[in-house]
């Protein structure tokens, strides 16, 4: 019996998933093909029809949250990148850096699950990461009002807050400072989009 036309699809789609899980779980050096072909019940000899090496699939990894479980995220939180309203910017705040997300290991960020390593990645792993951040700053201004240059600047602002702040949290777990860290971020990012907010009008 043929394989159905999507088949390559979403094998590929297992195989991304899967590596996307591990690599946040692991990091990329303690993560091998052979881990992620059995997390996604596929034999080794198969990975080779979708990717050249370990380090294409990193990049493919951190690229599909963004569409993937990121996307999920999004939803749960009530955000539409198509239609971004003025409370889109609080909404993705308070996801971001909320105590779920960050006990989330499985299905956190690559942008502060993987930093060091994507660091030390390739130019197309790189690529994906700067997509996850540029797609952030994107959101976060869409939604805010006032002229478009400062709008950008108080994104990046936001998206520095959100990230480096959940980056921090993630290396002290189960500790005070943590929890400390991640709060103050959100803490500060409230403060500046009710900031923007007054200077708007």
């Amino acid at each position: 019996m043929p394989y159905a036309a999507n088949h390559k699809q979403n094998t590929r789609a297992r195989i991304v998933e899967a590596a996307r899980i591990l690599f946040n779980r692991h990091g990329y050096d303690n993560v091998s093909i052979d881990m992620v072909m059995a997390r996604a019940k596929l034999t080794r000899g198969g990975f080779y029809n979708h990717f050249k090496n370990k380090e294409e699939l990193f990049a493919a990894a951190v690229s599909s949250f963004l569409m993937g479980r990121g996307a999920q995220w999004r939803a749960e939180a009530g955000i539409d990148p198509a239609q971004p309203t003025r409370e889109a910017a609080a909404q993705m705040l308070a996801g971001y850096l909320s105590k779920q997300h960050l006990g989330d290991l499985d299905g956190q960020c690559p942008m502060i699950a993987l930093p060091s390593d994507i660091a030390r990645g390739s130019p197309e792993v790189q690529g994906a990461y700067q997509q996850l951040l540029t797609a952030m700053v994107a959101l976060f201004e869409s939604s805010l009002p006032g002229p478009r240059r400062s709008a950008h600047q108080t994104a990046l602002v936001l998206a520095a807050l959100s990230v480096g702040g959940m980056v921090l949290a993630r290396t002290l777990p189960n500790s005070k400072l943590a929890e400390e860290v991640r709060a103050t971020a959100y803490a500060h990012g409230v403060k500046t989009l009710a900031h923007r907010a007054r200077s708007s009008r």
